[in-house]
């Protein structure tokens, strides 16, 4: 791992409009990513594995459902399961609930982010793209609170602004990018060529 690298995970979160969004943001990434990426997109509680199997054939990182009790390894990509929250506990062990829904949703963005801000603290990257609830922005405040790095795609390029702006409103965020930024921001982050 590259040493000039002071992150320890991804994290991000999208719902309307996720299956492109994420496609964009993970297609550029090369397959020596330093960090595990952990992913909630808002799904359909009887949801096949159709979006894993479709981002593994646009991405060379290795994309998988997040099993409970993995811990996440650099360049893999974890996506909550169908109708499960999926948080992140000290170690960056994945855990999987079926606990009450968070902002009407399992798996929950604010879920994921909260409980990975506080595994990872300033270590921790969050991403949060488009999508048409406010799921996400409490959770983007907490990554800020533990001094992690806070970027949201710009409202603007989104199929649905609604999610990232929530975020903008209730956090200082760091970054507000075009999606197709997104992904050369991380590597510049992660990889160390600044």
């Amino acid at each position: 791992m590259n040493s000039m690298n002071q992150y320890r995970a991804v994290v991000i979160g999208v719902s309307l409009g996720g299956m492109d969004a994420l496609s964009v943001v993970l297609s550029p990434l090369p397959k020596d990513f330093p960090v595990p990426i952990v992913i909630v997109q808002h799904l359909y509680p009887n949801s096949n594995g159709f979006l894993v199997e479709y981002l593994n054939g646009r991405s060379v990182l290795e994309v998988q459902q997040a099993v409970g009790g993995e811990s996440g390894v650099a360049g893999y990509v974890y996506m909550a399961p169908p109708d499960q929250h999926l948080s992140i506990v000290n170690g960056g062990a994945l855990v999987l609930s079926d606990d009450d829904k968070v902002n009407y949703s399992r798996p929950s963005i604010d879920v994921l982010f909260k409980s990975a801000a506080r595994a990872y603290g300033h270590k921790l990257v969050g991403v949060l793209l488009t999508g048409a609830s406010a799921d996400g922005a409490r959770g983007m405040a907490s990554i800020k609170e533990y001094g992690g790095l806070a970027l949201v795609q710009d409202p603007e390029t989104a199929e649905s602004g609604v999610m990232p702006q929530s975020a903008i409103e209730v956090c200082n965020v760091d970054y507000v990018l075009p999606l197709e930024e997104i992904p050369k921001l991380l590597v510049r982050l992660m990889m160390g060529c600044q």
